[in-house]
């Protein structure tokens, strides 16, 4: 079992920058792939960045790329996401999520087994 606990939402204006981090609890998270994913209102849970469980590979939403920077640090169970220039757009709930079956992550939501409860991330014009 593992637990996901997501922290470091808020509100920013466009341009700024937050940096989101999600702890986990449980000994499979050095062999997970992790993956932060956002869903706006009314709009399907989308992914916006993952990492594979050795950090080797990384893969970003076009939306996102330039932008955002995903890392994971192993030894303090430990995933965080950069986000800078923020638009708008980029408004939504995030979730940090963890796939312990496969160490290379994957982009559809229904992979991934173990997700936080969600931080609130709002960009104002």
């Amino acid at each position: 079992q593992v637990q996901l606990v997501e922290s470091g939402g808020g509100l920013v204006q466009a341009g700024g920058s937050l940096r989101l981090s999600c702890v986990a609890s449980g000994r499979t998270f050095s062999t997970s792939a992790m993956g932060w994913f956002r869903q706006a209102p009314g709009e399907e849970r989308i992914i916006v960045a993952a990492i594979s469980s050795g950090g080797g590979y990384r893969y970003y939403a076009e939306s996102v790329k330039g932008r955002f920077t995903i890392s994971r640090d192993n030894a303090k169970n430990m995933v965080n996401l950069q986000m800078n220039s923020l638009k708008p757009e980029d408004t939504a709930v995030y979730y940090c999520a963890a796939d312990p079956s496969l160490g290379v992550p994957r982009q559809s939501a229904t992979s991934y087994d173990y997700w936080g409860q969600g931080t609130q991330v709002t960009v104002s014009s």
